[in-house]
């Protein structure tokens, strides 16, 4: 059944703050010091969009040991420097958030301290303030569709009635599994990687979005 929109739910690294390809420089240069040596290709596909928790598992695996206590530490205060030095919002995304008639929400796999200062530093904070979920908050984050449905219910929007504005595989995953209509932003993510996780609908800049949004609420329901 086609719901109109109630609510729209975005991600928050690479939708709403152009932190991606900062994150990956900090992380990847962290592993080269251990060993592991990946592209950016590489980062994208193993680690986009996914909780530190996971990406911290799966280097070790790849190592073959654990790492040193004291990475994660060291890494988020890395990440963070180097956010407070560079981050940025997404070209576009404040005209429309701005713009936006529906209510909206922030979802994602970062911690809630990351995700707070991030959304601060580029001044988005107050947007959102009292609608920002983070995968510390459920039991398991993206793909699962756990982080969704808690952003839903706290939201008392039908997960039907979501839109998601997802730019990784993960992220689009988890949407579709919330049973949400999900938007795959491939302003940098291949749109084939966000179509083949199940994206509904694809644009690469964000002044696309009220477009979408508008076309979507004006669906007849079935």
């Amino acid at each position: 059944m086609n719901v109109p929109p109630g609510l729209v739910i975005f991600d928050c690294d690479g939708v709403l703050v152009d932190s991606e390809p900062i994150a990956n420089r900090v992380f990847a240069r962290m592993l080269a010091e251990q060993g592991l040596v990946f592209d950016d290709r590489q980062m994208d596909e193993l680690f986009l969009g996914r909780t530190m928790a996971h990406c911290l598992a799966l280097v070790a695996d790849r190592l073959g040991r654990a790492l040193p206590d004291d990475f994660e530490a060291r890494h988020d205060r890395r990440l963070f420097d180097a956010l407070a030095a560079e981050l940025a919002p997404v070209p576009g995304v404040v005209q429309v958030l701005d713009g936006l008639a529906l209510p909206f929400c922030v979802a994602s796999n970062g911690g809630p301290d990351k995700v707070r200062f991030s959304l601060e530093r580029v001044g988005l904070l107050p947007r959102f303030e009292g609608r920002l979920f983070s995968a510390a908050q459920v039991a398991r984050g993206k793909p699962a569709p756990d982080l969704f449905l808690h952003a839903a219910r706290c939201m008392d929007v039908a997960p039907a009635a979501c839109v998601v504005v997802e730019d990784s595989p993960a992220g689009v995953a988890g949407g579709v599994a919330a049973g949400m209509r999900v938007l795959g932003f491939a302003s940098h993510t291949p749109a084939a990687r966000l179509r083949d996780a199940g994206a509904h609908d694809l644009f690469t800049a964000m002044d696309e979005l009220p477009t979408l949004l508008a076309q979507l609420a004006a669906t007849e329901p079935l």
